[in-house]
């Protein structure tokens, strides 16, 4: 465990640097002149900052291993094999100008990439941290928002983003269109386009557009959101309708992020083969086709979907060379097939589940940054609590993206 606190030893070197210093002005026959005064305060300062930054990196990277807990030393130790980290296309501060620079995107498109990068406690890292606030439509208001009354109101799921140092939102039409003169130009806006609603019955799961392209335009979203549950009986419509909504968005100048997911009964049997490393992995290869320049997707917890079900094509070479069933080897299959990470994965934070929320949180930042992947997209788990705890969770993951001490595996 001591492997991963490097940033107390380094406080401690810090601090045996402060008192050399210290020695040398003050044993100096030069020390009594305001010369030499004045260069001994600021070399003290500059060591007492270094101290300050590097006991807060010592505290955040013990806290994370704090809540990693058993799965510390796997998580933060583990280096990928079957597909390396030099193979793949890393979120940076360049990101936008190495990766999307050479695509055949908009000058208007990559400015609003950059938007999304460029915001938050995140800018310019070329990680993001986004609020999406789509389940009063997905899951029904009620059971969204009775935990936390306030967020019946869009004003304060648009605060509880810029409080928590959110890269963007991504809600509704009508939550940010409730909004928008107020807030678009303040962060960057993510319009979800379609939803599956439960209001029907008996329930179905369909995504259906709510709205228009050139509405999220005319709202000042730099981006626009789709699902697309593949596998279920309507996907194909749903391909054809999200491919051509993206192409009207780029053309309009917005970015484009796919909630790539799994719906399909068959696909859970003695195991919810729906977080399939294989399977998720060919869903955001058929979403990167379609020009999504994000990938949403939950987080793999198994692999060998294709084998389980018996269907669809697949090799051994995916089992025995490319993955592993250690967590980070699945979520870097989902970025190998995000065109080596040329499309960001952002992996979903998943439902709120109480007191474990912030662990469950921290571990899924931690698997998809080591991964090679380009953020969390964390919803329930912060609005379903006071703001000011939702603001915490929010900034915990961050905090794990801007630690340098969690490093691509």
């Amino acid at each position: 465990m001591t492997r991963y606190l490097l940033p107390a030893r380094r406080r401690q070197a810090t601090e045996r640097a402060y008192v050399l210093v210290e020695a040398r002005f003050l044993s100096s026959e030069a020390r009594s002149s305001s010369r030499a005064s004045e260069r001994f305060w600021h070399t003290i300062g500059r060591v007492s900052v270094r101290i300050r930054q590097t006991s807060a990196e010592g505290y955040l990277m013990e806290r994370i291993v704090e809540l990693l807990g058993k799965e510390a030393d796997s998580l933060l130790g583990h280096s990928c094999q079957g597909v390396t980290k030099e193979s793949l296309h890393l979120p940076s501060p360049n990101s936008v100008d190495e990766i999307f620079g050479p695509s055949d995107r908009s000058i208007r498109v990559l400015g609003n990439l950059q938007r999304l990068i460029g915001h938050g406690r995140l800018k310019n890292t070329g990680y993001l941290s986004i609020l999406p606030v789509d389940q009063g439509i997905e899951h029904s208001a009620g059971a969204s928002f009775a935990p936390n009354p306030i967020y019946f109101d869009p004003e304060n799921i648009v605060k509880l983003a810029i409080e928590g140092g959110c890269n963007a939102v991504a809600s509704t039409f009508g939550v940010l269109g409730a909004v928008a003169r107020k807030y678009a130009h303040k962060i960057p806006f993510v319009a979800k386009i379609n939803h599956n609603e439960l209001l029907t019955y008996p329930s179905s799961f369909d995504q259906v557009m709510f709205g228009r392209v050139q509405e999220a335009y005319d709202q000042g979203a730099a981006a626009v959101g789709a699902t697309i549950y593949y596998g279920s009986e309507e996907s194909n419509r749903q391909i054809v309708g999200v491919a051509e909504a993206f192409e009207e968005a780029h053309q309009l100048g917005m970015a484009t992020i796919l909630w790539c997911y799994l719906r399909n009964s068959a696909f859970k049997t003695d195991k919810d083969y729906h977080v399939s490393a294989d399977l998720t992995g060919q869903a955001n290869h058929l979403g990167v086709t379609i020009k999504a320049d994000i990938i949403k997707q939950k987080q793999a917890e198994n692999n060998g979907g294709y084998l389980a079900l018996k269907f669809g094509k697949t090799s051994p070479l995916v089992y025995e060379q490319l993955t592993t069933d250690h967590p980070i080897d699945l979520c870097r299959y989902q970025v190998v097939n995000c065109y080596m990470g040329r499309s960001g994965l952002i992996n979903s934070g998943g439902a709120s589940g109480g007191a474990d929320d912030l662990a469950q949180a921290v571990r899924t930042a931690v698997i998809n940054k080591r991964a090679g992947g380009m953020g969390l997209i964390s919803g329930r788990k912060a609005f379903q609590r006071p703001m000011e705890e939702g603001v915490q969770l929010l900034n915990t993951i961050q905090d794990v993206f801007l630690d340098p001490e969690i490093t691509i595996a």
